[in-house]
């Protein structure tokens, strides 16, 4: 059976996709799923952003095929676990949550790395691309960490 890992920003055009691709990449598609999704329904169907896609191509990921969509209850049933990006997003998916199961399948993504320092990523989103490359490069050591736990998992 496969381990399904969401990752969730506000938008679902900046940071999950990102996150989305950089572990996609760095796991056996045949063990793992992973998605993204938005807390908000800001970009439902719309595309990563393009200094997403940008920072992506120039790691050798392509996440263009990627779809904005807004996070539900439901997703709280379809997967393992749920990575947020920041306090905000933390919050909004929390609030959905129905009973301790859920609330235990979620935390935030750099907590892989500063466990339990809570550390947010930062919405590169007003900013040029030089946010998104430090985003790229948060993700990718967190997805790193996360991979090797996965890779673990299913040994």
């Amino acid at each position: 059976m496969k381990t399904r890992v969401l990752m969730v920003c506000l938008g679902n055009i900046c940071r999950s996709p990102l996150a989305e691709g950089i572990l996609r990449s760095k796991v056996d598609p045949e063990k793992v799923e992973v998605d993204s999704a938005a807390t908000s329904n800001y970009h439902i169907g719309d595309s990563p952003d393009e200094r997403s896609v940008a920072v992506a191509q120039k790691n050798n990921l392509d996440i263009t095929y990627q779809r904005g969509r807004q996070f539900t209850a439901e997703d709280f049933e379809r997967f393992d676990r749920i990575y947020v990006m920041d306090i905000s997003n933390y919050r909004d998916v929390m609030s959905l949550a129905r009973h301790e199961e859920h609330r235990q399948k979620v935390s935030l993504i750099l907590n892989e790395i500063f466990p339990g320092e809570n550390v947010e990523v930062p919405d590169p989103y007003q900013g040029g691309p030089e946010g998104f490359h430090r985003v790229y490069e948060m993700l990718e050591e967190a997805c790193e960490v996360i991979a090797k736990k996965l890779d673990s998992k299913s040994e």
